[in-house]
């Protein structure tokens, strides 16, 4: 079975992320690319850790928040605190969630409202 391995432009592609955002998850040790030379290589386990990162992003968790994700997903053994720490977490972020939908949906309700208004003294 072939192993998977992207290069570095490959990577940037398929998560449409920047060179320096690439770059940035590396410094901060969220990805560990193989080197040879210059050039970074990354097989199926950072391909995987990358997707827990977009998905992180996407819920709108903090990168230390991903990382602890990530360390819970790299863990063998599952810790009962730490799978209660990520509910938590989770909890938390899904109630700021709901809380910025309900401003979305409150901010749509009153702009709809003035722009009936407006085209009604058309």
């Amino acid at each position: 079975m072939p192993t998977t391995r992207l290069s570095f432009k490959d990577m940037c592609a398929e998560f449409d992320v920047t060179p320096r955002t690439l770059r940035y998850y590396e410094y901060i040790e969220l990805l560990q690319p193989e080197r040879d030379g210059r050039s970074r290589f990354y097989h199926a386990r950072e391909i995987a850790r990358m997707k827990l990162i977009m998905r992180g992003r996407k819920f709108g968790f903090s990168l230390e928040d991903i990382r602890q994700w990530l360390d819970l997903y790299d863990t063998t053994e599952k810790n009962t605190a730490q799978m209660q720490a990520w509910i938590e977490l989770a909890d938390a972020q899904m109630g700021e969630l709901t809380s910025r939908r309900d401003q979305i949906e409150e901010a749509i309700s009153e702009l709809q409202a003035l722009r009936d208004q407006v085209a009604k003294g058309l």
